[in-house]
């Protein structure tokens, strides 16, 4: 669990960035949650976008984004998601205590 300090943290980082991803009517599939994983292991912290053809409220979608790919919420603004998942191999953000 990420406390709010590293949340603020976070979202700071995570301002500047572009969506990497986007969840369209489709919705969230294992194909998209196995993309996920892949690129938040070399990333740490992304964002996800959600169209306006996708009917679902996109709090419920970012939460399934980060139990099915293992990572953190780290905030959910109008349609655009932000996940952190420390990175095993590829460590670049020391987050605050």
């Amino acid at each position: 669990m990420l406390t709010g300090k590293q949340k603020r943290y976070l979202r700071s980082l995570a301002h500047h960035l572009d969506a990497v991803f986007q969840v369209g009517k489709g919705g969230v599939n294992d194909h998209l949650v196995r993309h996920i994983e892949e690129a938040i292991e070399k990333r740490e912290l992304m964002k996800i976008s959600v169209l306006n053809n996708n009917a679902d409220d996109p709090k419920e979608i970012g939460a399934a984004l980060a139990e099915q790919s293992g990572s953190e919420l780290v905030q959910v603004i109008g349609k655009t998601i932000v996940l952190y998942k420390e990175s095993r191999d590829n460590k670049t953000i020391e987050l605050p205590r």
